[in-house]
């Protein structure tokens, strides 16, 4: 299936808006308001393309286009939707804080518990957890951009009052997410003999060298991420002494939630810093989730329109640094030994949890490819993830043909389940189930298409993701409801254990960012090649010489025909020589249709002398 994010994203916004807008107002349904992540999740599937992606700009009334207007008619005309949207992002904001109007971020529904006997308490149901910092920074900044040029396009005076107001309100959510995503950083130290040590000398180790070895190397790659943690990193982190021993090994990545005794972070909004309860322990996945919020702090957009205040820009640059050290941490782990990464051992057997899973594999390869796309890798390091992408396709069963009772479905129904560490200080232990492998595995893929300039690994690439999107397209509700959104795990699984009809905003979510991911794929240049560029300027050179020598030949009156072939022939030469460089097989296409065109007139010339 090709990827078309254009359609795709129209589609999907169709859907949302007829599942979501009755005559442009919005239904939060019976879950709204009970999950800060799933209701974020659910504004991004529009807000996130309105400010990626130019095309689907909903802030500039005038400029809207007009098939965007025709997917979005159950939220309003194009006068009426920036409007209608500031009322559903204040109700969101609203919604979602407490009785002082500090910010609030319950994992609501998200959260369940494996104990039969004991149902998750509402204490623990309003617990802060990492998805929902993660995405309140990303729809805090959409809306903040969104906001910025909206308030500038409208006349109304109400509508600029509750502008003002939602902008308080979305900047002091953005503010207490950062500092959430601060107090959930953790660093977990341990000793190599405890049954944690000796699990991470395993995975690294692979069987294949000495303990000793093992705990030298560590010790070297290490040591100068050891000591910037214990040198930079202070605000929301309280780090032990035992990491400035070397001969301790540590962990480093994001908590599910504030970690325990986690201190304070100084802040001028009332944003609240309730006590933390997680273990310091990191979660892969629970990493990955931060490390994509994070990067839009410092991105482009961000930057250009000055989203930031003085107080998020040193907490952006707190969070920055952490993102930097979890990169290079777990892309070092994943890479660990040269000759046989263990990322390319599958499954990835975590250390904290002790759990093992394909999951946790793409985990760590979605850490790769933010380090990859941070540090310009090398085309060995990009070959070899791609290889892995691959083989986590076909055992994910999402290339491969599935067997009867297949185990490999359980990684998209019932999904992937992580126990909550410390969750049961507070109830009955808590879990949390990842159900997105299939997207998340088609946007690394799509992330590191965009980053490889090797043609046969981006051809290799942009296959898998039309083999992945085809999997996730047939997937989408065909009846009810959620028409159009996604998950029928049973279209493609009919094995699966039955599920409700209940739209899953967290897979629409991600297939959504998918689509804005492969429109930068396709904005960029094409792959240069050096062999194309050689036969380009050969080709470019032969239509060059024969072209001058046409126009010496003599003109007959009215030969009006020849006149118009030879200014085209010269305006295609010359588009030929400027994007040459850039674009060599559109320049050889030219050259030869220019080359099939004076031989035309050159064979015309010579007919014609002949009946003389």
């Amino acid at each position: 299936m090709q990827i078309k994010p254009r359609q795709h994203l129209l589609d999907i916004w169709q859907a949302v808006a007829r599942h979501s807008f009755d005559n442009g107002k919005w239904n939060w349904g019976e879950q709204g308001g009970s999950s800060s992540v799933a209701d974020a999740e659910r504004l991004l599937c529009l807000m996130y393309p309105a400010t990626e992606i130019p095309a689907f700009r909903l802030d500039e009334p005038d400029t809207t286009k007009r098939d965007v207007e025709r997917a979005l008619k159950r939220a309003g005309g194009r006068m009426e939707i920036p409007g209608n949207l500031v009322t559903v992002l204040t109700q969101f904001m609203s919604m979602h804080a407490a009785a002082d109007e500090s910010p609030t971020f319950g994992g609501g529904q998200y959260f369940g518990t494996l104990d039969p006997q004991r149902d998750v308490t509402q204490e623990q149901r309003e617990l802060g957890v990492v998805d929902s910092f993660s995405m309140s920074v990303t729809l805090c900044l959409a809306t903040l951009g969104f906001l910025k040029v909206y308030e500038e396009k409208t006349s109304r005076t109400d509508m600029k009052k509750s502008i003002a107001r939602l902008r308080e309100a979305t900047s002091v959510r953005l503010t207490a997410a950062m500092v959430s995503l601060l107090r959930s950083f953790a660093v977990n130290v341990f000793d190599p003999d405890s049954p944690q040590g000796q699990r991470l000398v395993r995975l690294v180790g692979q069987g294949r060298s000495s303990e000793r070895a093992v705990l030298q190397q560590f010790q070297r790659r290490f040591k100068p991420l050891r000591a910037t943690i214990t040198e930079s990193l202070t605000l929301g982190l309280d780090v032990e002494e035992a990491l400035q021993d070397d001969n301790q090994l540590f962990e480093c990545g994001w908590a599910w939630s504030l970690v325990k005794d986690a201190p304070t972070v100084e802040s001028e909004a009332k944003i609240g810093q309730p006590d933390g309860v997680a273990d310091s322990v990191p979660y892969l996945y629970f990493t990955v989730v931060a490390l994509d919020g994070i990067q839009d702090l410092f991105s482009d957009r961000t930057l250009t329109l000055g989203l930031l205040t003085p107080e998020q820009q040193t907490l952006a640059g707190a969070l920055r640094l952490r993102w930097e050290i979890t990169q290079q941490y777990w892309s070092g782990i994943a890479r660990f030994d040269p000759e046989r990464w263990p990322l390319e051992d599958l499954p990835w057997r975590t250390t904290g949890q002790r759990l093992e899973s394909d999951y946790f594999s793409l985990s760590v390869a979605a850490i790769v490819v933010h380090d990859l796309v941070r540090r310009r890798a090398t085309d060995d390091d990009l070959t070899r993830t791609v290889a892995v992408m691959e083989r986590l396709a076909e055992r994910g069963r999402i290339t491969s043909r599935m067997a009867r009772e297949d185990p490999a479905v359980q990684l998209h129904n019932p999904g992937v389940t992580l126990p909550l560490q410390g969750s049961d200080r507070m109830g009955p232990l808590l879990h949390w189930t990842m159900t997105d492998f299939s997207a998340q595995l088609l946007k690394r893929t799509i992330q590191l298409c965009e980053l490889s300039r090797n043609i046969t690994s981006h051809d290799r690439l942009l296959q898998l993701a039309e083999d992945i999107l085809d999997h996730l397209w047939q997937r989408r509700i065909q009846d009810g409801e959620g028409i159009g959104l996604w998950d029928n795990v049973h279209a493609v699984y009919p094995g699966a254990p039955a599920t409700d009809d209940q739209p899953s905003w967290s897979i629409t979510e991600r297939v959504t960012e998918c689509m804005v991911a492969a429109r930068k794929l396709y904005e960029q240049r094409p792959i240069r090649s050096p062999e194309l560029t050689v036969m380009a300027k050969a080709l470019l050179s032969e239509s060059t010489h024969l072209f001058g020598y046409e126009l010496m030949e003599h003109t007959t009156a009215g030969d009006s025909e020849r006149g118009k072939s030879l200014r085209s022939i010269e305006i295609r030469l010359r588009r030929a020589r400027r994007i040459l460089d850039e674009q060599p097989g559109t320049a050889c296409a030219l050259t030869l249709s220019v080359l099939g065109e004076l031989d035309t007139l050159a064979q015309a010339r010579d007919a014609a002398a002949q009946e003389v």
